[in-house]
This record gives C-alpha cells, sequence and structure tokens, in this order.
C-alpha cells in the first residue's frame, strides 16, 4: 500500500474488475486475517484503484494508531501517520510497480505513532489488473515490524544507529529526487527529519555566486551574524574554508569550534552549540556551496557518522546543482514567455476586460499558452486564448510567433474561420513538430455578435450579469498545424450574442484540468466556481489562478475575460461585414448580425423591412458579380435618425430593374428595395459599385 500522498497515479482508469481467481484469493485469506491479525499485528487492506477508496480492517487500523471511527476511507489519511521522506518513497514504489506490470511490491516504512514514537512497518501488496492490463484494485496486507527488524540487526551484529542513520540517509536522498527549487531542497532537509535523526539541532547553508558564499539558510532563531549574507572563500569561516579546501570540516567540541574559529564564535557562542559538521557541496568536480549541521547535546563523531554525512553532502550537492539549473532554464523560459505576451492590454470602449497568465513554476517547465486582444475598426475586437504543445523554451518560442500571426491575419480584416485557417497554415510550415489548440472570438460591440472559431480548445464560458455561468458548444476543428497537415482547414464558425453585462470566458486546459477527474468534471467545477465568485472581473481572474495555484495545478493557465457593457455604438452607430462567395456559413453569420445590430439601434418596427432589403442586396452581390460582398450598417448623422445599408461589389455594371412576369422567379429585387426603403441609389467606388438605401426609424 501506499500512504504517503494518497497514492500512485493509475492514469487511465478502466471499467473493468479484477480477475476471478485473484478474488477468490482474497476472500479466502480474510478469516485467517481476521482470525490471527489482531494477535500478530496484521491487518489487510483492500484499495479500489477506481474510486480511490481504500478499507482497512481493525487489525490493519490498530498497526496505524488509528481508531476504526477516525479512519474515512482516504488513503490520503493514513499519510498523516507516514514519515514525509516514507511516503514519497512509498509513492515512487507502488507507482513503479503500477506502470512496469508487476503484479505485486514489497516495502518497510517507518510511521510516526501517537506518542511521537516511530515504528518500522511492513506492507506487501498483490496488484490486480483488467484483461487489458491497467490495474484496478491493490489487495495486500500490513503489520508492525519494528520487532522483526530488531531482532534481525541484533543477529547480525549491526549497530542500530548506523542502521538507522544509513535508512536517513537513503530516505533523504529519494526525497530529494523531487526537488524542483533551492528552496526545496531546504524545506526537504528541514521536514523529511534527517536532522532529528543525526542529531542535528539546525542546519546553515551557502551557494557559492560569482565567487561569494550566499547564505541561503541561516540556522535557528538569532543565529545569523549580521555582514554574512555574502561573504568571500578567503575569509575565516567554516564554510569558507570547506569551499577552499574541499574537504568536510568536523568540529567536535565548542572549545573546538572557539580556537578553530574565532572571529565567528563570539556571535553564536549563546546559541549552545556543542558540536558541528561542515561539508563542501560538490558536483562535477566543483564546488557550488556548503553545508553546516550544528549539535546542541553531543560532542565528537564517529567514523560511521562521518562516512554518512560525506554521503549526505554529496547528495545534497547534486540535489542542489539539479535544482540551480531548473531555477536557471525556469527563469530563461518564463522571460522568454513573457516577453512574448502583450506588455498591455488595449482599452477598447465598450468593454472590461482582465487577462491572467499563471506559470506552474515546475522548475524549468514552461509552457506556450497566451491570450491576445486586438482592436479591429468598425467597433469590434478580436479576443484569442492558446496553448502550444510542449513546455520548454521552443514552444515559448513558437507561441510567441504564432500570436503575432494570429494578430497580423485578423488586423488584415480576414474572417475569423480564415484567420485561423492561415494561422494553420504558418505553423505547419515552421520548422517545427508542435501543434497548438486556439480559439479565436471576434466580437462586434455594437450588436453584441460574437463570432467563434475553435481549433481543438475547450469550449469557452459565459458568465450572465447575475453570476451564473454556462458552457457555449463550439463546433470545432483540428489544431493548428494538424489541420493544415491532414488537408482540413474548414473551421466551422459559431454565433452567439453577448449581451450588455455578460462576459465571455476564454482560458486554457490548465484551469480545468484536476488530478483524476475528466474534462466535463473540471468544467463543472469552474462554472461552480465562476457562479459563487466576485462580480468584479480583476478580482474573479485573481480568484480563478489563486485557487489553481492552491490546488497544485501542473500546467500553466491562460485566462482571458471580456465583458460587454452596454451597446457600443462608433461613430454613431456602425456595422460592417465581409460576406465572401460560396461561403453559406459567412452569409448566415451575416444575416445573423444584421438581425442582432438592427434591433440593437432600435430600428423599431422596421427591423424587418431592413434585414429584408439587407438580404436581397447582398444575394444579388453574390448571384451577379465574380467576388464577394462588403455590406456595411450605420446610423446617419442629422436631426433625422436614418439608418443606411451598404453594399459593395467589385462590379462597375449598375444593376437595372427588370419585369419579372406572372411567372418570373427573379427581377424583383430593386423593386423591394424601392417599395420598402425610404431613398436608395448607386455609386462607383473604385474599381465596383456601392448600393445604397436609407431607412427612417425611431429612438
Amino acid at each position: 500500500m501506499s500512504a504517503g500522498s494518497g497514492g500512485a497515479d493509475t492514469a487511465g482508469r478502466p471499467g473493468a474488475g479484477p480477475e476471478a481467481v485473484a478474488d477468490r484469493a482474497a476472500v479466502s485469506a480474510a478469516p485467517i486475517l481476521s482470525t490471527f491479525g489482531a494477535a500478530f499485528r496484521m491487518g489487510g487492506f483492500d484499495w479500489d484503484l477506481l474510486t480511490g477508496t481504500m478499507e482497512m480492517d481493525e487489525a490493519a487500523l490498530d498497526v496505524f494508531d488509528f481508531d476504526p471511527g477516525e479512519y474515512d476511507g482516504r488513503p490520503e489519511t493514513l499519510g498523516s501517520r507516514v514519515l514525509p521522506d516514507e511516503g514519497r518513497r512509498l509513492d515512487t514504489l507502488v507507482t513503479q510497480a503500477l506502470k512496469d506490470g508487476s503484479d505485486q511490491y514489497g516495502a518497510y516504512f517507518r510511521i510516526r505513532r501517537r506518542d511521537g514514537s516511530h515504528q518500522w512497518t511492513h506492507t506487501q501488496g498483490i496488484v490486480h489488473r483488467d484483461p487489458g492490463g491497467r490495474p484496478v484494485r491493490i489487495i495486500g496486507v500490513l503489520r508492525d515490524a519494528t520487532h522483526e527488524l530488531t531482532e534481525s540487526a541484533a543477529r547480525l551484529g549491526l549497530d542500530e544507529g548506523r542502521r538507522r542513520r544509513a535508512g536517513v540517509v537513503e530516505g533523504t536522498t529519494a526525497a530529494l529526487a523531487h526537488a524542483r527549487t533551492v528552496q526545496d531542497v531546504i524545506d526537504i532537509l528541514n521536514d523529511s527529519h534527517a536532522l532529528e535523526h543525526f542529531g542535528a539541532a539546525s542546519l546553515v547553508m551557502g551557494l557559492l555566486e560569482a565567487g561569494r558564499i550566499h547564505l541561503v539558510a541561516e540556522g535557528p532563531a538569532g543565529a545569523f551574524v549580521p555582514g554574512t549574507r555574502f561573504t568571500r572563500v578567503d575569509e575565516p569561516y567554516p564554510m569558507s574554508e570547506v569551499i577552499r579546501t574541499l574537504r568536510p570540516r568536523f568540529i567536535d567540541t565548542a572549545e573546538d569550534f572557539a580556537v578553530s574559529f574565532p572571529v565567528l564564535w563570539p556571535h553564536i557562542s549563546g546559541l549552545g552549540i556543542t558540536a558541528a559538521a561542515y561539508l563542501p557541496l560538490i558536483a562535477q568536480a566543483r564546488p557550488i556551496g556548503a553545508l553546516g549541521l550544528l549539535y546542541s547535546d553531543r560532542t565528537g563523531f564517529s567514523e560511521d557518522e562521518r562516512t554518512l554525512l560525506v554521503a549526505l553532502g554529496s547528495s545534497i550537492a547534486q540535489s542542489l546543482q539539479r535544482a540551480m539549473l531548473y531555477e536557471q532554464e525556469h527563469d530563461l523560459a518564463e522571460g522568454l514567455q513573457q516577453a512574448m505576451l502583450p506588455r498591455r492590454i488595449p482599452d477598447v470602449p465598450g468593454t472590461q476586460i482582465a487577462v491572467r497568465y499563471r506559470s506552474a513554476r515546475l522548475g524549468r517547465d514552461i509552457g506556450g499558452d497566451w491570450y491576445d486582444v486586438i482592436p479591429l475598426p468598425g467597433g469590434r475586437v478580436g479576443a484569442v486564448i492558446g496553448d502550444v504543445q510542449g513546455h520548454d523554451t521552443h514552444a515559448a518560442a513558437v507561441m510567441g510567433q504564432l500570436r503575432i500571426v494570429l494578430r497580423a491575419y485578423a488586423a488584415e480584416g480576414h474572417t475569423p474561420a480564415t484567420v485561423m485557417a492561415r494561422a494553420s497554415v504558418f505553423l505547419h510550415e515552421l520548422d517545427t513538430e508542435r501543434f497548438a489548440t486556439c480559439t479565436y472570438a471576434e466580437a462586434d460591440l455594437g450588436t453584441g455578435v460574437v463570432q467563434v472559431v475553435r481549433a481543438g480548445h475547450v469550449d469557452p464560458l459565459v458568465r450572465e450579469a447575475d453570476g451564473s455561468c454556462r458552457r457555449v458548444p463550439v463546433e470545432g476543428g483540428l489544431p493548428l498545424g494538424l489541420s493544415a497537415e491532414f488537408g482540413r482547414l474548414d473551421y466551422p464558425v459559431t454565433t452567439l450574442e453577448l449581451d450588455p453585462g455578460q462576459t465571455l470566458m476564454l482560458y486554457t486546459d490548465g484551469l480545468v484540468e484536476k488530478p483524476g477527474a475528466d474534462l466535463d468534471e473540471g468544467l463543472e467545477w469552474l462554472s461552480s466556481l465562476v457562479r459563487r465568485g466576485p462580480a468584479d472581473l480583476p478580482h474573479l481572474a485573481d480568484l480563478l489562478c489563486d485557487v489553481v495555484a492552491e490546488r497544485g495545478g501542473e500546467d500553466d493557465v491562460a485566462l482571458l475575460l471580456l465583458r460587454r457593457l452596454g451597446a457600443y455604438a462608433p461613430g454613431g452607430g456602425r456595422f460592417r461585414q465581409h460576406v465572401a462567395q460560396s461561403d453559406p456559413e459567412a452569409l448566415s453569420a451575416a444575416r445573423h448580425m444584421i438581425r442582432a445590430a438592427v434591433r440593437a439601434w432600435g430600428a423599431g418596427s422596421r427591423a424587418d423591412e431592413i434585414e429584408l432589403v439587407a438580404d436581397e442586396l447582398i444575394t444579388n452581390a453574390l448571384m451577379h458579380t465574380d467576388g464577394g460582398a462588403i455590406v456595411t450598417l450605420r446610423i446617419l448623422p442629422g436631426a433625422e435618425r436614418r439608418l443606411r445599408v451598404e453594399v459593395e461589389d467589385r462590379s462597375s455594371a449598375l444593376p437595372r430593374r427588370r419585369e419579372a412576369g406572372e411567372a418570373g422567379v427573379s427581377g424583383r429585387g430593386l423593386l423591394l428595395v424601392e417599395q420598402l426603403s425610404d431613398n436608395w441609389g448607386v455609386e462607383s467606388r473604385g474599381g465596383g459599385k456601392c448600393v445604397w438605401c436609407d431607412f427612417v426609424v425611431t429612438a
């Protein structure tokens, strides 16, 4: 079993149960454990990997020093008894057994009982797998092994103190494998009970930086000596000596300390230090710092103790060097990513926008998450959220290039589907194997119409003005790069309306990914959190990132919140949209947005007439010219409130009225325009023309 942190990662959880033979063996063993378990301090457990629950019989709970009423069936509860370094080692063992196909495992570990004493415990587990080989259940036993190990040590003539200290070095080394930063190393040394088992009262640590020793752990309260935060290697201090000589220095008594280091001793003589061990931290044959263990209730060091302490110093040095490299590479990657993200978010009239980026801070890991806000002509704004595959500097570099081209394509006036398709081709043609997921939303702030295109990304959310939250299903295409590779560049456009007070929420999957939960559960959790969150956008964005940090999210998070504040009408009201030929989706989207614009501007009873005339003019342009059409709706200045519809095309041929006849299906277009509008006309525009018509509307 594993009780260090709640169990190992079982990856994809299958639906099948364990094999019948293993079940019969487990059932037949139950009466034996029930009869003899208490006498031999041996108990059994049944760990369901599908639900994460672990059943423990009374004898097993007694081994862990738990009363039956105290245990809630969760492995994490047992972790409070297991020593931290032992728990990490045990978790690693079980995880490896599950991943490499092993059918059983066994291990000794220590727990801390209620009275503070330590107890050696042994566990043996049998892994049950489904027909596909995936682990679904672990059934096993655990027992009090303190007497066994003590007797074995006595038979072999081993010194218990030597064995215990060797175990501490081994356990500390295993724990240090999880350290990602220098502070992690210091915390593990302080929290892993290594100091306790070696008898040390505290530790000091210095790292070699640019020829000086930087004190990063200063020992017990009151131990810091002013002026020693940074010291030179040639100064008369113990850490300076071991770095110069590359040899450990064991100070056996307080008198030895006072004689050997007369400059330092007067400052620390009141701390009750009776002995000290200073170890050089050497990695790849060069010093990177020094570690000092301070003792307050002993004198002298045996040969075994000196050997073990030197081994401990070597292990710490390797972990420190790895942590320092992680921090350097992470800082480099994070700096690169921050440089690639927008330095400032533009003020967009009619909106409130909040963006956040949270790094997972896992050593050198850095993601390709990004966001962008793109002001567009005609009171429109583009919002982008995306995630490049990978967690390294290359992902950050690709992200920066992709953000720039997406912004450029959007600013050129391309439709959202075209923007996404061109970005996919760009990424495919880069010298990279990376792909990216992305969502691009283009919002018309006058009408509230939002066109959303999704490339393998998670669906957006919409937060209502009353705080309720809903998921917006968006039909999506393949991720950027892959759609170009497989020739599937048609990205469907989903159109929605954003009313004043509503908030569009775009985010990367790091916000909703939860260990042991699928994406739907993560979205439910996020929706619930948003419903309970503050109305203020910056505070809501901070809350979401803070909760993810507390949850221990292992991926970066990018977040973009866009709230429509009201019916924004640039220049008195203006809407503009390009409609390509042979693109029924673009025509449908244009009709939708015309309807929303007309109603948002208060066209009153003439809304249906305006929609009908605009649709007729667009259809004529698409049918009778060689290119697409550009439709513009705007409110004309003046005392009389007039709404003008303009449709431009690339043909210089002027429209003409034709008689449709009784059975005619065409020829009625201009007649319809003339009858429904208050005024209409045609004017030349460059190499083409513009057909326009006006409507007098009430406010």
